[in-house]
């Protein structure tokens, strides 16, 4: 990435600018906060924000990290003997404890909460500036033949002012006043080159970023799409929803939480594993639910015990009917385009001549490993259901 980030950055900024150090400024993270904090940066710049502090950076970097943490349950650097490595996940998390703040709240409401609270949140911010926005300039420095001094702020503070003055111009300085409220000044030279190239920069934060989240998250299944909240046009489940609505016309189906027959006139498609985990609507992980009930259940896991035989009991209903019934199975190629993706599902659970046991142990097969990363990653089992 760093070859195209000086592709795409013009000759006047090359010959102005050590983009080179820029470009290092991602390189060997140690935490994914460093990935936040540069994206914090950019965005704060492209408003025209001139000067800053650690306080606001962070509030930043909080917000841009909610989504991903809240909605989707993404460890930001993984996790070890249970505890949450990175401080950014903590922080969110611990704003969460502390606000009534939803998973999708905007950030303009994720700011208010930081306001409100910000004596609580006070500790877990101030843990976020100890190294990054030091580390951060590392890669400038090999311009110089002194050496930084690691292990002392006040040092590396004047020897970031130094640096500035008497070699090549940096992105930012640090000033002197002590903990959140460290000011932070950006070079104007470098505020013009990175607003005249911000969507490229940050596409190159979002690449490198999610290089190291789908490193720390493995089981994830499509983690490009968790980064930031998505436009629920993209959700593709009509022919689904025709084609559940002629297999219930033809056969009784019962909402397998509750037992009661699906009413024809008012039911929804759910997941059975969470939307938010899987990030597609295969065939295969589609219900039809009572439509009060699907609000509660949200994004929350269906215990696998009794539920999932009773789920893979409506499968099989739709599976016999598209075997049989004409009319149900053009209803069914219909959902190929958008909702039957998965290679075993095309070539081993809608085969032809599948005998019930046969059909709920293909589908147990693939789906309990599905389900079981999903509770690893953290979501919960829905209560109601338990």
């Amino acid at each position: 990435m760093k070859e195209d980030i000086r592709q795409v950055i013009g000759e006047e900024y090359l010959n102005k600018l050590d983009i080179e150090g820029f470009s290092n400024m991602l390189k060997d993270p140690s935490y994914c906060y460093k990935f936040y904090w540069l994206e914090a940066i950019v965005n704060l710049i492209d408003e025209n924000v001139g000067s800053t502090t650690f306080d606001e950076i962070i509030d930043e970097m909080i917000a841009n990290a909610w989504y991903s943490v809240m909605e989707f349950h993404i460890h930001l650097s993984g996790v070890v003997m249970g505890d949450v490595r990175d401080g950014l996940e903590r922080a969110v998390y611990r704003l969460a404890e502390l606000s009534d703040l939803k998973n999708n709240a905007s950030k303009m409401e994720i700011k208010d909460a930081l306001k409100a609270h910000s004596k609580e949140m006070k500790a877990v911010k101030k843990q976020l500036t100890n190294m990054v926005p030091y580390r951060a300039l590392a890669g400038f420095f090999a311009r110089s033949d002194t050496r930084a001094n690691w292990d002392s702020v006040k040092l590396l503070v004047a020897y970031i002012q130094e640096f500035d003055r008497t070699h090549a111009k940096l992105p930012y300085i640090l000033g002197t006043s002590s903990g959140l409220e460290r000011e932070v000044v950006f070079n104007h030279d470098w505020m013009r080159m990175i607003q005249d190239n911000s969507v490229a920069i940050l596409g190159w934060i979002q690449y490198e970023k999610m290089k190291w989240l789908q490193n720390n998250n493995p089981e994830v299944p499509g983690l490009v799409y968790k980064l930031a909240p998505l436009n629920e046009k993209m959700r593709k489940l009509g022919n689904v929803h025709k084609l559940w609505d002629a297999v219930v016309a033809c056969k009784p189906v019962s909402d397998i939480f509750s037992n009661n027959p699906i009413d024809a006139s008012g039911y929804d498609i759910d997941h059975f594993v969470p939307w938010s985990f899987v990030m597609n609507d295969e065939l295969w992980n589609l219900m039809p639910m009572d439509s009060g009930l699907n609000s509660s259940k949200s994004n929350k896991l269906p215990s696998w015990n009794p539920f999932f035989e009773r789920f893979a009991h409506n499968q099989f209903i739709m599976y016999e009917l598209v075997q049989s019934v004409d009319s149900i199975h053009k209803l069914f190629e219909n959902c190929y385009r958008d909702n039957i993706h998965s290679i075993w599902a095309n070539q081993e659970l809608y085969r032809p001549k599948n005998s019930r046991e046969e059909f709920y142990s293909i589908l147990e097969k693939n789906m309990r490993p599905v389900y079981d990363s999903a509770r690893r990653q953290g979501y919960q089992v829905w209560e109601k259901c338990v």
